[in-house]
């Protein structure tokens, strides 16, 4: 018996004696399969390859990167927020070795694990065993859970609190149980997002946007973007943080909103002619 792991998005399965027949989470509209064919590999496989590593970054006081080299899957950044003695893995990867583990336990362990959305659920269950920390993902997106685990708990509703100053919100979008973590007292108390790509950092690292597909390209209704901009126009923080290692360094709180304006301003045939 074996877990396989799809290997264009990373997302593990429960252990079977043969390889999936297909999936789903691929095969759907904001997914793609590769178009050599679906293909699996295992944990073992990778660590065997000797080709992967993880790449562990500080990225300021309290908050250090995950990522894997070569790119495995979709390539996301997993985030590690440390503060007040309670540690949030926020997002995750499917790459997990010794030294990563040892690293991650020096800087004592994770408290919780939470999830934006199911591209990045990946090997979600093996780290929460691995640190023995329960599984946050909303409700909404339970159908998308591949590999099911005693640690996940779903949430519902519009926001969960995993601690004092961890803060999950349920934006939408992208999924329907879309979320953002908010870290109230990051960046010297001015607090910071960590958006996974329900909110996109775009190229101009000044402006944000808000996708249904990103690799497909399909747009979000002008109506969904203005539901997420609201929900997050209250949240104080100067710095939002995505998957893929981007950052809108200063006044993020405002980015958002702006480039909200200007998304809906474009889909709607009111920002331009061509």
């Amino acid at each position: 018996m074996k877990k396989y792991i799809c290997t264009t998005c990373g997302v593990q399965y429960p252990a079977s004696t043969c390889e999936p027949d297909h999936c789903p989470i691929c095969e759907e509209e904001r997914q793609y399969v590769n178009p050599e064919g679906q293909s699996w590999t295992t944990h073992v496989e990778l660590a065997e390859s000797g080709n992967y590593k993880n790449t562990i970054t500080k990225e300021e006081e309290g908050l250090y990167s995950i990522t894997t080299t070569p790119k495995l899957g979709i390539g996301q950044t997993a985030y590690l927020v440390i503060g007040d003695g309670f540690n949030v893995l926020w997002d995750c990867i499917t790459y997990l070795d010794d030294d990563t583990i040892a690293f991650i336990r020096s800087l004592g362990g994770i408290d919780a694990i939470a999830l934006s959305h199911p591209h990045y659920y990946s090997r979600q269950a093996d780290w929460a065993e691995v640190f023995d920390a329960p599984i946050y993902i909303h409700h909404d997106d339970r159908e998308w859970i591949m590999e099911p685990s005693g640690y996940i708990q779903l949430w519902k509703g519009e926001e969960k609190a995993l601690s004092e100053w961890v803060i999950l919100h349920r934006l939408g979008g992208h999924f329907k149980g879309g979320a953002v973590l908010h870290w109230e007292n990051g960046v010297d108390g001015k607090g910071k997002l960590l958006s996974g790509d329900i909110i996109q950092v775009v190229a101009d690292t000044k402006w944000v946007s808000f996708m249904y597909s990103y690799p497909n390209l399909i747009p979000l209704p002008a109506k969904k973007v203005e539901e997420m901009a609201a929900k997050v126009r209250d949240l104080p923080f100067e710095r939002l943080y995505n998957a893929f290692h981007k950052v809108v360094k200063e006044n993020a709180d405002e980015a958002v909103q702006r480039s909200a304006e200007r998304y809906i301003k474009a889909v709607n045939g009111d920002w331009f002619e061509t």
